[in-house]
């Protein structure tokens, strides 16, 4: 098996005839999805998505991949395809058009439809290109065909990339659910029929590649909820991804039955499911819906709320309902339902607000105590069926952590693919696909690009750094002022802490120690303002460290007069 190597240097140029398969995100992690792919000196794009921030990431809104490959070349950019509507796949859209807006968007009529509500916001009116599963359509010297996929969110494709070097089918997200609640299938004779053809390169999704069989069809869970609504005696609160449109239309189906009003709570979950009405993907009975506003005149019993924040994510609305920052209020006999998987890493996160509602009196119905969830990717099972149809000369597993993209890698060679023919790559990692062969030659720069309100790509992992430690353990400052010619100090210390944990009163007792440790630098004739604050810093880093054993970020002003 190819792999990258931490000493892998800039890429030589693309050989004449080859294709160029750049990753700026989406390996060793889920999400931040986005493969840039060149050939002939042109360019084209399969998804644009973020990267959710991690606890350790304070004050971070999204993470989005690194621009920096492509900023100088955003003029070759046939196209930016994309899969499928889920925030890991579309998500940095908006900013990728902030650079070039009339970059065309190729995908479904839902996936363009909900990235156009997206683009609304950021008032951006985008260039759309609609595409159906079962259609080829050329771009540049990328020859595109679309086949119908099955995820948790409709309207999902894959692509086959035709280009003089071979046949690269990236199959996006999917799962082979063999009854799924809106009938799509995933388009196993077209694998297979691109398989005969062969198909030099697979790109397959990766994240269920270490369970076993097959998942769980999505109508197994539809009598689950219905259950859930059936034997709530009040309010039933159900937290889903705003773009689970079967999960939301399963809800609406078992509210009607029950004779209960739904309404919609949260920005995003008003606006996606808003678009998939009008679309006619979402099927809503007469009089179901109810404005959230309104909410309060309704008799408990008769109500489904339908929220964000399956997540844990602080400012959702179940998150908020939780920690009673919300105008809708948890009440004892509430049912809450998390109809949605564990994103890895928000466990801690989504552990809080069930902690937080059952507090209130609320009885949390989740994937650990009833099968309200079904994955929305391929597990071992499916991944190796894919690989028996299509029987690709080389694989690159995406879409996934280390752990998913090796064991994806080991189905692969258990089919048959040679292991010199598997290439396991990172974000940045360089693939050429030359006469059949797939082969790491290099590496680009592909880091984080870190979205804080409104400032994009201003926060570096050195401010994030700061912020752990102002978190973790506080800060000091210490003013001092100081003559600019003798070094001599002239007034102060004057110490202010905020977080640290130390009694202000016994800096009083440590003050003469940086007196004593400027005096001796003034006596040596040292005037350098920068050397005069690593004095200070140093001296009261020491003294914090062997007093309390903490290492809080200690701020030198120095003043000169």
């Amino acid at each position: 098996m190819s792999h990258p190597h931490p000493e892998l240097g800039p890429p030589p140029v693309l050989p004449e005839g080859g294709l160029r398969i750049v990753a700026l995100g989406g390996l060793g992690e889920i999400g931040r999805n986005m493969a840039v792919f060149e050939y002939d000196g042109r360019l084209l794009v399969v998804d644009c998505g973020v990267l959710f921030p991690e606890p350790d990431q304070p004050g971070v809104d999204l993470i989005l991949p690194d621009f920096e490959y492509i900023r100088d070349r955003l003029d070759d950019v046939e196209a930016v395809v994309l899969t499928h509507a889920h925030e890991d796949h579309i998500g940095a859209v908006p900013y990728l058009l902030r650079e070039r807006r009339d970059i065309p968007l190729i995908g479904s009529k839902l996936t363009l439809a909900l990235i156009e509500a997206k683009l609304t916001e950021h008032r951006i009116q985008p260039t759309k290109f609609e595409v159906i599963e079962g259609e080829r359509h050329v771009f540049g010297p990328f020859d595109c065909e679309f086949l119908a996929v099955n995820h948790s969110i409709p309207d999902a494709l894959a692509v086959a990339i035709r280009t003089p070097a071979g046949i690269v089918l990236h199959t996006g997200d999917f799962r082979m659910d063999q009854l799924p609640s809106d009938g799509r299938l995933t388009d196993l004779g077209g694998f297979a029929r691109l398989g005969t053809e062969g198909v030099d390169l697979l790109m397959s999704d990766s994240t269920n590649a270490e369970v076993p069989g097959f998942v769980t069809s999505e109508r197994e869970i539809g009598p689950v909820i219905d259950e859930v609504i059936r034997t709530s005696e009040q309010r039933v609160i159900v937290a889903s991804f705003a773009s689970h449109v079967h999960r939301i239309q399963q809800v609406m189906d078992a509210a009607a039955r029950h004779r209960r009003k739904v309404a919609l709570v949260g920005r995003s979950m008003v606006r996606n499911m808003g678009v998939a009405r009008d679309l006619g993907y979402l099927k809503v009975p007469p009089d179901l819906i109810v404005d959230s506003r309104d909410i309060e005149e309704w008799p408990p019993q008769d109500v489904v709320l339908i929220c964000t924040g399956s997540q844990g994510e602080p400012m959702a609305a179940l998150s908020r309902m939780a920690n009673r920052d919300h105008p809708i209020r948890i009440a004892e006999g509430d049912t809450v339902l998390l109809a949605s998987s564990l994103v890895p890493g928000n466990e801690t996160a989504v552990n809080k607000v069930i902690n937080g509602l059952t507090r209130w009196g609320a009885r949390v119905v989740h994937k650990g105590n009833a099968k309200v969830h079904v994955s929305g990717h391929a597990a071992a099972g499916e991944l190796l069926y894919v690989l028996n149809l299509t029987r690709p000369s080389n694989f690159m597993p995406v879409h996934g952590e280390w752990r998913h993209l090796r064991a994806h890698a080991k189905l692969a060679a258990l089919t048959g693919v040679p292991d010199d023919h598997i290439v396991i790559a990172e974000d940045g990692v360089v693939v050429d696909l030359v006469d059949g062969r797939a082969r790491i030659v290099g590496a680009v720069h592909a880091g984080y690009v870190y979205v804080d309100g409104s400032s994009v790509g201003e926060i570096t992992d050195t401010s994030l750094k700061d912020r752990r430690i102002l978190g973790d353990e506080g800060f000091i400052s210490v003013v001092v002022v100081v003559d600019s010619n003798t070094g001599k100090l002239t007034a102060g210390p004057e110490i202010h802490a905020r977080g640290s944990g130390i009694d202000p009163a016994q800096f009083d007792e440590f003050i003469p120690q940086i007196e004593r440790a400027l005096a001796e630098k003034a006596a040596d004739g040292v005037v350098d303002m920068q050397e005069i604050r690593r004095v200070v810093r140093r001296t009261v880093g020491r003294w914090v460290s062997d007093t309390y054993r903490r290492r809080p970020m200690i701020i030198p002003v120095v003043l000169e007069v």
